[in-house]
């Protein structure tokens, strides 16, 4: 027994017009399937099937249903994201995701609890990354585990935050083995990204220097704190301070969760999943931020109307949540993926 079993009309018109724009192709790694009605809302209109992303470069460890919008959202955060933090960190390129995809089913699997974006073949559930040179990171061993594998995670979860609408992963409950990503559309056009971190991510300045960049020193973690009222300190390595970017690097990087006037959420409720919308600015730089200092990532919960990312055993947030402040969800058609030197 589902609460929220109406489906939303915007999950269909969001699909229409991924499905118009050709944003998906069929290739030997993509192929369309028949649609799933039900049970309840559950379901996508022409779903496909996906056996590699990234125009085929990356691999799933098995196939994996996703409606359209999506599709695109996964190519360009592997493309943008996950690839350049592996070859920054590791020297080595991603070539398998181990990844969940549709599923009928509530948020956490609650029984009554309102659906989850899995079951909209809208959400990707990532557990482990393997690598070209044979190793295998997973969530649940490397978000707490060796400095390589933190930094690298860490690098992906903010990357994910810029991308997808809802990220969440350890520390929040029921996610300390994998991240989850969707693009559940959040009251007030608002991205749920938990727990809060405090890391300073260095793909710009990567990017910045063609490609290489000074390695933090090896030993040492980092800080991890608790989205909202899960307030104490995550166990772990001890948090250490990351490695000073100069000046101008630490102010070109962005936090999250600063609204742009330029990304207002959509008139009447209207529009698409929550992609990068084309010629749309990134969040604005925070103008606090010290040079050299970790970044506080600050997201609220998701609104009453949003089931994914919802604080379950608590009381969601209204506008006087103090971290109310953060992008919007723009509609479709995403940005076209921007190439690392």
């Amino acid at each position: 027994m589902f609460v929220y079993e109406q489906r939303a009309p915007w999950r269909d018109e969001a699909e229409q017009a991924c499905l118009a724009s050709r944003a998906v192709q069929v290739t030997a790694y993509v192929e369309p399937a028949r649609e799933i009605s039900g049970p309840g809302s559950c379901g996508m209109l022409r779903p496909f099937r996906v056996s590699a992303v990234a125009d085929g470069t990356v691999a799933l460890s098995r196939k994996a249903t996703w409606a359209c919008p999506v599709i695109p959202v996964i190519d360009g955060w592997v493309n943008e994201v996950v690839q350049p933090a592996a070859e920054m960190i590791y020297g080595s390129r991603v070539v398998e995701l181990k990844a969940g995809s549709y599923s009928c089913r509530s948020v956490m699997n609650r029984r009554g609890g309102p659906r989850s974006e899995h079951a909209f073949g809208n959400a990707m559930d990532v557990m482990a990354f393997r690598l070209a040179d044979g190793r295998e990171v997973s969530v649940a061993r490397g978000w707490r585990g060796q400095q390589p594998d933190q930094e690298f995670l860490r690098e992906v979860f903010v990357g994910s935050c810029e991308r997808f609408t809802t990220v969440l992963g350890p520390g929040y409950p029921q996610h300390d083995d994998h991240l989850h990503l969707d693009l559940a559309r959040h009251s007030g056009g608002r991205r749920v990204c938990k727990p809060i971190i405090k890391f300073a991510p260095r793909l710009g300045a990567y990017a910045a220097a063609g490609g290489a960049v000074t390695p933090r020193p090896m030993g040492g973690g980092y800080g991890t704190a608790a989205a909202s009222r899960y307030g104490e300190p995550l166990p772990g390595p001890t948090d250490r301070r990351p490695v000073p970017l100069g000046g101008a690097q630490a102010l070109s990087q962005p936090v999250y969760g600063q609204q742009s006037g330029a990304t207002r959420a959509p008139a009447n409720g209207q529009g698409g999943y929550g992609q990068a919308g084309a010629g749309q600015p990134r969040p604005a730089t925070y103008p606090g931020l010290r040079p050299g200092g970790p970044m506080q990532l600050e997201f609220p919960g998701a609104g009453a109307s949003t089931p994914e990312g919802m604080d379950m055993d608590e009381p969601t947030e209204g506008d006087d949540d103090p971290f109310a402040a953060q992008p919007t969800a723009p509609s479709w058609p995403p940005t076209p993926p921007r190439r690392y030197p």
